[in-house]
């Protein structure tokens, strides 16, 4: 059943979704499947249409989301650019996405407007010419890059979508290619296990100057081996994200929870948890970032549709709003919003028409 929105009126930029076509893919993976493919099948193909179905954009049916933010996915690569630059691709076709919805046709609504796309950083100074075409791809709206570090030594939790080395991002081949984004002035997403947490502090303190935004909380793990271990891994976990706090050029994106990774849920996928159910899992993951890093520093994602795994749209965005209920007017303005815009460089998408 569904739930009436909570709110309705406030602003929201997601900070944090996907487009991709994984129709080709999905069946080569042998059976049977990992989580995370289960998790995303009834999303294989997820374009501007799914998007705005999901999102309700331009409608007054579902919450306000004025904007979103693109994260890079391996999507729509094109391989006649080569090897190092087939990334361009992607940011060529959300581009043109974000061009569709800034067309005015679905009222105020802007999905993209902001793009992370993906740029090898462990080729050293080689990844430069790929993020100054990143850049001429999408001039106005290409903000960043993310170059996830996800590794495990089980490699039963991220299963065979993933295949980043140990130790990422304290090589140095990927460290000569991430200072090019400081002097690029672009942003870092950190995607990592929980487990991997100390990466990203190290990683933020010998870049000071860089701004990193960590995904998902930090992805604390409810899965394969690390099945019922969050209370055992919870006080690490959060000794780690109160660590990273310290650093002022970290911000943290609250979500991420509703994957099959970290199992709040563990049923899935769409088991159809109410958003008390789902708030009530999160909440000690989500008041320990905003603790931390403030809401100056915090913004909620949906993640979507990796996170339709624990929750429908509407449900994930009830459960958030459940969570910062004892928040300012400002607080919730900064979490749901203004964090977003001004971590991505899209404050202009707050202002009146």
């Amino acid at each position: 059943m569904a739930e009436e929105i909570i709110d309705p009126e406030l602003p929201i930029i997601d900070p944090h979704h996907h487009l991709w076509d994984l129709r080709p893919i999905i069946p080569a993976f042998p059976e049977p499947r990992h989580e995370f493919l289960e998790a995303i099948a009834g999303a294989a193909s997820y374009n501007f249409d799914a998007l705005q179905a999901d999102t309700k954009g331009g409608s007054a049916a579902g919450h306000n989301i004025v904007a979103t933010v693109f994260m890079e996915c391996g999507a729509f690569y094109n391989p006649a650019y080569g090897d190092a630059d087939k990334v361009v691709g992607e940011v060529e076709y959300v581009n043109g996405v974000a061009a569709q919805g800034a067309s005015g046709l679905y009222g105020g609504y802007r999905p993209c407007a902001a793009i992370v796309g993906h740029a090898d950083l462990s080729r050293g100074d080689a990844a430069r010419p790929i993020l100054e075409r990143l850049r001429q791809a999408a001039p106005e709206r290409f903000k960043g890059v993310r170059h996830a570090a996800a590794w495990d030594a089980d490699a039963d939790v991220l299963g065979p979508p993933f295949h980043a080395p140990e130790g990422l991002y304290g090589s140095d081949a990927f460290r000569e290619g991430f200072r090019h984004l400081v002097q690029m002035e672009l942003t870092f997403d950190a995607w990592v296990l929980e487990p991997q947490l100390p990466d990203v502090i190290a990683l933020a303190q010998a870049f000071p100057d860089q701004p990193i935004i960590l995904d998902h909380c930090g992805t604390p793990l409810n899965i394969a081996s690390y099945r019922g271990t969050l209370p055992e891994h919870f006080g690490r976990w959060k000794a780690n994200i109160e660590e990273l706090a310290t650093c002022e050029n970290v911000s943290v994106k609250l979500g991420g929870l509703a994957m099959a990774f970290c199992g709040m849920p563990e049923q899935g996928p769409a088991v159809g948890c109410g958003s008390e159910t789902l708030a009530a899992l999160w909440k000690p993951y989500i008041e320990t970032c905003i603790e931390a890093f403030g809401a100056g520093r915090a913004m909620f994602e949906s993640n979507y549709p990796v996170d339709r795994w624990g929750a429908d749209y509407d449900t994930l965005w009830n459960a958030f709003k459940r969570l910062a209920q004892g928040a300012s007017g400002a607080e919730k303005h900064s979490l749901f919003a203004a964090t977003a815009a001004k971590a991505y460089g899209i404050e202009q998408v707050l202002l009146p028409n």
